[in-house]
């Protein structure tokens, strides 16, 4: 597909377009409310850093959201367990603070629903390559959330993110687009993402009972879904893949 990428810096008028553009994420993972909080401000605080593509008749049919932050300032130094979460708390604290960034982190990549299976994640990946670099960047990372973990919750995630083809490069298929363009994993981050929520609610985003204490098999997660039906909450603590791009 022909696509023309442009960034909300350049192009403000299209945001609406880039917030209503549909995907496929499962309902759970949108109701984290560390995402909640943060994820809108990209757009209208770092719109430099939030890329979109055009197809020919100007639809927009894929985004990609990335933040700059210091991994380097004290205290810090290491990926965090913590990944998706502590990265955009990170770096909208630096914003705040006046802290010089030094690295650009990955916060999504999305494709629309009917423009899948045509090589734009990996189109959008390169992009926000390029955006980093073009403002003088030589690092970006990635907690990313490998896209075929969820057909298999119960593997460890340790185990799952070893698992390489013949040819070497990642059995999953996001991670290994990441591997593509040049990036290496780093390190697990076992709670890059956590949603907590009360009984009424992980049954109108999933439509399962969640009537027993225990593990919860839930299309669409990574790992299962702890319920404490007695208690009546459930908690998802899922895992991402931190992956280097050395620019």
């Amino acid at each position: 597909m022909d696509v023309k990428v442009s960034s909300l810096a350049d192009r403000p008028d299209r945001a609406r377009g880039v917030w209503e553009m549909a995907d496929t994420w499962p309902r759970f993972v949108i109701e984290d409310p560390v995402g909640a909080a943060y994820y809108p401000r990209i757009a209208a605080e770092l719109p430099a850093y939030v890329l979109f593509a055009e197809d020919e008749r100007g639809e927009i049919v894929a985004t990609a959201h990335s933040v700059p932050f210091a991994l380097g300032a004290e205290g810090r130094g290491g990926l965090p367990a913590r990944g998706w979460d502590q990265v955009l708390h990170w770096a909208f604290s630096d914003l705040r603070r006046g802290v010089r960034p030094d690295t650009v982190s990955a916060v999504s990549v999305t494709v629309a629903p009917h423009a899948q299976g045509r090589g734009l994640s990996a189109v959008m990946l390169s992009a926000l390559r390029d955006n980093a670099r073009r403002h003088g960047f030589r690092e970006v990372v990635a907690p990313v959330r490998p896209s075929g973990k969820h057909l298999e919750p119960r593997t460890p995630v340790e185990e799952y993110v070893r698992r390489v083809r013949p040819d070497g490069l990642p059995h999953d298929p996001w991670m290994r687009v990441h591997a593509r363009a040049g990036a290496t994993v780093a390190c697990v981050a076992p709670a890059s993402m956590t949603v907590s929520a009360p009984l009424e609610d992980w049954r109108r985003w999933t439509g399962l009972p969640f009537d027993t204490d225990g593990d919860v098999e839930v299309p669409g997660a990574l790992v299962p879904v702890r319920c404490e039906a007695e208690r009546g909450y459930a908690v998802y603590v899922e895992p991402n893949v931190w992956m280097r791009h050395p620019l």
